[in-house]
């Protein structure tokens, strides 16, 4: 695979994953449930290379179907979850080839632009405004594209520290109830899986699970590229 492409791939992380579950488990119309997506993200912020997730995925779906007894369907991506760290741990063992940052933006300036003041008009939908200063911030990183547009790793790290004060502030306004609920709701779907996970690995999937949930309760955008489809 060229550094281009991978590069193109690195940042369509999210649809790679869906899609290759979807056409392992043979169901085109399956839909990720919030757990997954966490998982997936949970992937992405550890750096696990999305080449060691699909080969993870299919390595779990064969042992699924090695079985003589399939007595359920394989209805979370969390299934492949130790499947998914063997692979990278195999990558990570072979000095598995690094990213070139030099790789060529699949990305144009007009694009990003256009990604960049969809968030920020996201964000004044609010009303509020410590979130409509975190929009004008966003305007500032478009003015300066034609810089960013050459350099994703410096703007996503622009990104993710807004992101971050983003949470930040949601957070404040989090009642002790709505954690109490969103921890029921993660203990309910995680509950199968957790024999096959790390306590590390829980920890991170908790954490974005938790942030996933907060800001889609207050109508808020993600802001990292891997959200640009």
């Amino acid at each position: 695979m060229s550094d281009e492409n991978w590069t193109l791939n690195y940042f369509n992380y999210f649809t790679e994953i869906e899609e290759h579950f979807q056409r392992a488990r043979g169901t085109s119309l399956f839909l990720l449930s919030p757990l997954d997506w966490a998982l997936i993200e949970s992937w992405k912020n550890t750096g696990v290379p999305l080449e060691a997730v699909l080969r993870g995925i299919d390595a779990a779906f064969e042992k699924w179907r090695g079985r003589k007894s399939k007595t359920q369907k394989v209805n979370s991506l969390a299934f492949c979850a130790q499947a998914v760290l063997t692979e990278a741990q195999q990558m990570a063992g072979a000095a598995a080839r690094t990213a070139d940052r030099s790789a060529a933006s699949p990305y144009t300036p007009a694009e990003l632009r256009a990604y960049l003041g969809s968030r920020a008009e996201d964000l004044r939908t609010t009303g509020v405004a410590a979130y409509a200063e975190i929009a004008a911030v966003l305007d500032s990183l478009s003015d300066e594209m034609d810089t960013y547009a050459g350099d994703l790793e410096r703007l996503e790290q622009r990104l993710t520290v807004l992101e971050e004060k983003m949470l930040a502030i949601a957070r404040a306004t989090q009642t002790e109830a709505d954690l109490l609920r969103a921890r029921q709701a993660l203990e309910g779907e995680l509950r199968p899986y957790r024999s096959k996970m790390s306590a590390g690995q829980l920890a991170l999937l908790e954490k974005q699970y938790l942030e996933r949930r907060l800001l889609e309760a207050h109508k808020l955008p993600r802001l990292s590229l891997f959200y640009l489809r």
